[in-house]
């Protein structure tokens, strides 16, 4: 087997282990695909500014989110169904976030649930929520992140309606899985890959247990979140949840400006610019493209980190000098856990950290703290 030197490498991995629908809910994006492609085309499209003859002899990759020491400016993003790209993947990737040092934050749509997770490592996560229609049971996942001990509450805002997302459909996607002629095939190819999730604790959403019908296919599961999640969301729930959670709060899914603005005035303790990996409204803009415009908006007043489209090192650094505190990863940690388990994840972080720190060495820097955005090339206009 070729050695492994890059996130691309683990993804085509992944792509042989996994059956195609469970490879494409992640690799692919809602509608046309346009914001998907954009989060990509756009980091691409930024360049590093060279330096050379500074010392760069110690550098430093090591910052904190929300007061919390991280190894790298990176932490793993909340990603629903984990728990089917290997078994148990959720706690396999909580822990290998807790010895490298990042943090990870756990899904509500997960497949091991809070108590699963808790339980099988040393260190708190953070937990990431939907506002369900259903209040009551909304406040019951508030509770069980408190008494789990997550110390931040990442409350996902941009889930109002749910971008259809052409591919999973035509995969026929259902949770748990289920063999039908159109699928067996594709799954009789990854015999590994069935025993091993046959072998996880759960294979269905942990933390929604009994509330959404088991064993439906992707139209059934569409109706059911059809109806839970809620369409009439504002910051009044925002507020609500701020007054329920005595931790850190953290509001994912900022594209604009004045969005920034507001949730800073709700207490936000951190945002994230994201547009849920164009995986929700197609067409709107690049994470990257908003984010200095956002973090202009919001100064000192909130920390900011970014997702969309990080699959390397040079991606983060491009996004530190922009005006993010770090990134959180989605797609690339899932690559990670579907072609290894818990050492895939470590791989992923471990080839971040090396392409950030060698990265700053070719541009002159020498602290992911103080990178500015002198450290892209801007070309002059004659």
């Amino acid at each position: 087997m070729a050695p492994v030197t890059n996130i691309a490498d683990l993804r085509d991995i992944a792509r042989r282990r996994i059956p195609r629908a469970m490879f494409e809910y992640a690799q692919r994006g809602s509608y046309d695909e346009r914001t998907l492609a954009a989060n990509y085309a756009e980091l691409d499209a930024l360049r590093l500014r060279q330096r050379v003859m500074v010392d760069v002899s110690k550098r430093n990759v090591a910052t904190t989110f929300l007061g919390q020491d991280v190894t790298i400016p990176v932490g793993i993003a909340p990603t629903g169904l984990t728990g089917l790209f290997h078994a148990d993947g959720e706690i396999l990737g909580a822990r290998a976030a807790q010895a490298f040092g990042v943090p990870f934050t756990l899904s509500t749509m997960s497949i091991c649930s809070i108590e699963d997770v808790a339980g099988a490592v040393d260190k708190p996560f953070w937990f990431q929520l939907y506002v369900m229609r259903d209040r009551a049971f909304t406040q019951s996942l508030v509770e069980r992140a408190r008494t789990a001990g997550c110390p931040v509450l990442v409350l996902t805002l941009d889930l109002a309606a749910h971008g259809q997302r052409h591919r999973d459909i035509k995969n026929g996607l259902s949770v748990p899985p289920r063999l039908t002629l159109a699928n067996a095939l594709d799954i009789a190819t990854k015999p590994g890959w069935a025993l091993n999730v046959l072998r996880g604790q759960r294979r269905s959403f942990g933390n929604l247990q009994g509330w959404m019908p088991a064993g439906k296919n992707l139209n059934a599961m569409a109706q059911w979140v059809a109806q839970q999640f809620d369409p009439s969301l504002s910051w009044k729930d925002v507020a609500w949840i701020r007054s329920l959670w005595p931790g850190k709060l953290v509001l994912k899914g900022i594209l604009d400006p004045e969005d920034a603005r507001i949730a800073a005035d709700h207490g936000a303790d951190a945002i994230v610019v994201s547009n849920h990996g164009g995986r929700q409204l197609d067409s709107a803009p690049a994470s990257i493209s908003v984010l200095p415009e956002i973090a202009s908006a919001v100064g000192t007043r909130t920390e900011v980190l970014l997702d969309g489209g990080i699959r390397t090192g040079q991606d983060v650094l491009k996004a530190l000098a922009l005006g993010a505190r770090g990134c959180l990863i989605g797609r690339s940690w899932l690559y990670g856990l579907a072609a290894g388990g818990q050492g895939g994840v470590t791989q992923v972080l471990e080839i971040l950290r090396k392409e950030l720190d060698t990265s700053m060495a070719l541009a002159g820097l020498t602290d992911v703290r103080s990178v500015t955005p002198a450290a892209l090339h801007t070309p002059r206009r004659v």
